[in-house]
């Protein structure tokens, strides 16, 4: 697979650099919040890496040379900081967007997949019609833990009969395994911790 930059320039020199800058302005602004939402759960704060311009800017740009070296034609933002992230990537690569939200608020027939947390458990939807058979997908979200999250939109994507080409996330949570609930599904993480 070629990298390709943000800015369209291709070559794997400036695909590295984007992920080094976006990796850099993980590690200083993630915050760390204890015992949220749950006790015994070490939440990652991304709230300061919106509110820097800059910083965000960086972090959009690494992810949609992700999105363009993957061939992704609709990209997934998975509820609720994955819409964050998913939305300024589908709009610099011209991609499509579909949203992936918990039960209950989206419009319309939807189909669903019901999942465990860390913490518990949730379910997934998607309107029935927003996937297209052979659109090539890329899953965008915040975190991957567990992969439970992850799991559940690609089955969600893959029942739709669209190609899900990989999934993109700003911080992977090695410690939870979550790759492996996610066989053969190339990931794409701005940080590893």
């Amino acid at each position: 697979m070629s990298a390709l930059s943000a800015t369209g320039r291709t070559g794997p020199a400036n695909a590295a650099a984007g992920l080094q800058a976006a990796r850099a302005v993980l590690s200083s602004l993630v915050r760390d919040v204890p015992d949220f939402p749950e006790p015994g759960v070490l939440f990652k704060d991304i709230n300061p890496v919106l509110a820097d311009p800059s910083a965000f800017s960086t972090v959009v740009d690494a992810l949609a040379g992700i999105a363009r070296a993957a061939g992704a034609t609709t990209v997934t933002g998975i509820e609720a900081r994955g819409f964050l992230l998913a939305a300024p990537v589908a709009l610099a690569t011209q991609a499509r967007l579909v949203p992936i939200r918990k039960a209950g608020k989206l419009p319309g027939a939807t189909a669903a997949r019901t999942y465990d947390l860390e913490y518990g458990r949730a379910t997934l939807e998607v309107q029935q019609d927003a996937l297209r058979p052979g659109e090539r997908v890329l899953l965008i979200d915040d975190v991957l833990a567990t992969g439970g999250t992850a799991a559940a939109a690609a089955g969600l994507v893959s029942d739709a009969g669209a190609e899900v080409v990989g999934m993109a996330v700003l911080i992977e949570l090695l410690f939870l395994k979550g790759r492996g609930r996610l066989p053969g599904l190339p990931v794409a993480a701005l940080l590893e911790v």
